[in-house]
């Protein structure tokens, strides 16, 4: 302390204008100035906290999005333009074989064939996939090859291959191995066009699911299975109670994927004379030559079964998503709807698009 303060008395102001508290009494805290106050210099002091909270957020301008947003939209407003004007679509043609009864037969035929093929490939993906998982090598070794053979083949060379099979094996025995048969079953009739589609397709899709399902599988801690089997759990019931529900959000959006991937591969049966919603098309358009206008029918049909089935995808992965944040397990945000997702990703259509973006 130089002499000049100790010479100043208590509570006389100094020389930058403070007052110095009488003996005794505390320091009082100083008080941030009113808006507008001018420094000692002159200059305008910086608004206060209050008045920065209370502020509107004011967006970043960027006009190269609308100006491309508004490109796109044009572009789109042109391309249905051509599309309904375009006499060439035929669109009254379209309109009067939408339900004819070889389409619709066609169709009951390939939502059929996907759902038999989805049950049977997943069943046998699920066995492919603990086989894969098991600590028996020969199992392993067997499900690995068994993966690695189906994912290596087109589908369509598979289908080709189980309807000529009667040109390899023109029967098939059963009986002891390497002994005496006990029946015996010529395959040039039972393999028909439909038995060739289902066992072929049923294949290819239990060798990709059995991908996911190991995948969803691997994605669950193994300190929970650890846990549970100290609390003296079965096997059975820790994969059932613990372990699938903790792996379903993983398995779902992949099944998803695949369920409508095989609603549009069954589109190849065709070949080999399934009658299914494109053959079915094939067949009419050959006889009256309307080529386009049947094609649009069979697209038409695909496109809303399609939509359908990803609805039911978005339900289904919103209701296992039920307590489950992006940000872990510790995030318990309800999930948001279908309007708000597409807002959040599409600014165009709501001006709070980033903010509900930056909410994810």
């Amino acid at each position: 302390m130089t002499s000049s303060d100790a010479l100043t008395p208590s509570g006389a102001p100094t020389s930058s204008g403070a007052r110095i508290p009488p003996s005794g009494e505390p320091p009082r805290k100083a008080e941030p100035p009113p808006p507008g106050h001018l420094d000692a210099d002159g200059s305008q002091a910086g608004p206060s906290d209050r008045q920065l909270l209370a502020a509107r957020l004011v967006p970043l301008r960027r006009p190269g999005r609308w100006i491309s947003a508004a490109v796109l939209l044009v572009l789109l407003a042109m391309l249905v333009n051509t599309v309904l004007t375009n006499r060439r679509f035929q669109w009254g043609v379209v309109g009067d074989y939408f339900l004819d009864t070889s389409i619709v037969h066609g169709l009951e035929l390939t939502l059929w064939l996907t759902a038999a093929v989805m049950a049977t490939g997943y069943l046998l993906g699920i066995a492919v996939a603990v086989m894969r998982l098991s600590r028996n090598p020969v199992l392993g070794g067997l499900s690995f090859a068994f993966v690695w053979l189906l994912r290596s083949v087109p589908p369509l060379v598979q289908l080709l291959f189980w309807y000529e099979l009667a040109s390899l094996y023109p029967q098939l025995s059963f009986g002891l191995p390497f002994g005496p048969a006990f029946a015996t079953v010529r395959t040039a009739h039972l393999f028909s066009g439909v038995l060739a589609a289902y066992v072929g397709l049923s294949l290819d899709v239990a060798a990709f699911s059995s991908e996911i399902v190991r995948g969803g599988l691997l994605s669950v801690d193994h300190g929970q299975t650890e846990a549970a089997q100290a609390l003296g759990l079965g096997r059975a019931r820790i994969l059932r109670r613990i372990v699938l529900p903790q792996a379903m959000p993983a398995i779902v959006p992949a099944s998803g994927n695949l369920l409508i991937g095989m609603l549009k591969a069954t589109s190849i049966v065709s070949v080999i004379a399934v009658q299914d919603l494109l053959y079915s098309s094939q067949l009419i358009y050959n006889q009256n030559y309307l080529v386009i206008p049947l094609l649009l029918v069979a697209t038409l049909w695909y496109v809303i079964l399609t939509t359908l089935l990803s609805a039911v995808q978005f339900l289904v992965e919103r209701s296992y998503a039920r307590g489950r944040g992006r940000g872990g397990g510790g995030d318990r945000r309800p999930a948001r709807g279908f309007r708000e997702l597409f807002r959040g990703n599409v600014p165009l259509f709501g001006r709070g698009g980033r903010e509900l973006a930056g909410l994810a």
